[in-house]
């Protein structure tokens, strides 16, 4: 089965991320993570990756409820950057309202909205469906 090099969780809520990192490890889901707390953590750190060169992540797992800047002040801006591969991004939330799955429908860069809790068969679906 495939796997994912480089994924990226944008979480403030730390027992998810606890969570979900050990749910990877059981899924053999990727090989490396990186993990930041709000939107402007994220896209701060991932503008220095892009003009550094170095390696993007494959795949970000995008939460939309978070202090400082949320999942959609994050897409907002990053969508804004150039960005030198393509980067798959799911929205994670615990949100069942449809204004927030009308929403992340609205940006071409999301792949899709999976609602908390995320499980193995969710994050294995998730590799059936990702193409690098």
């Amino acid at each position: 089965m495939k796997k994912i090099n480089l994924a990226c969780i944008i979480d403030d809520d730390p027992i998810f991320v606890f969570g979900i990192r050990r749910i990877m490890e059981m899924a053999n889901f990727c090989n490396g993570i990186l993990i930041y707390n709000n939107g402007k953590e994220a896209l701060d750190a991932l503008t220095a990756i892009i003009k550094s060169e170095t390696s993007l992540p494959e795949l970000i797992l995008l939460d939309i409820n978070m202090p400082i800047m949320d999942g959609w002040g994050f897409l907002d801006r990053i969508m804004a950057i150039e960005i030198p591969k393509p980067v798959t991004i799911y929205i994670v939330s615990s949100s069942i309202d449809p204004t927030d799955f009308n929403k992340a429908e609205e940006y071409s860069s999301v792949s899709n909205f999976i609602v908390k809790p995320v499980t193995v068969e969710k994050l294995k679906h998730i590799l059936k469906e990702f193409t690098p």
